[in-house]
């Protein structure tokens, strides 16, 4: 385990650029929500809305394993 010991950061602490696809659950589901909040149009017969939070509830688990894959290849498992 490699140590970094730059200025200004804490001992130990690292960048894990990985854990950004984590936010992705965030922001489909909060974040854009002010702006898919609609009825019209319809998407395979769902209203928009609910089109959307199909859509944002599959790709919570592929953001998750994104980010855990990523965490594994740099060798943080």
């Amino acid at each position: 385990m490699r140590n970094d010991t730059s200025p200004g950061r804490a001992p130990g602490s690292r960048k894990r650029p990985a854990l950004l696809w984590l936010l992705l659950p965030y922001v489909l589901f909060l974040a854009v929500l002010p702006l898919v909040n609609r009825v019209t149009p319809t998407v395979l017969g769902l209203p928009f809305l609910f089109f959307w939070m199909l859509v944002a509830t599959l790709a919570t688990p592929l953001a998750v394993w994104l980010a855990r894959r990523a965490d594994l290849k740099r060798g943080r498992g």
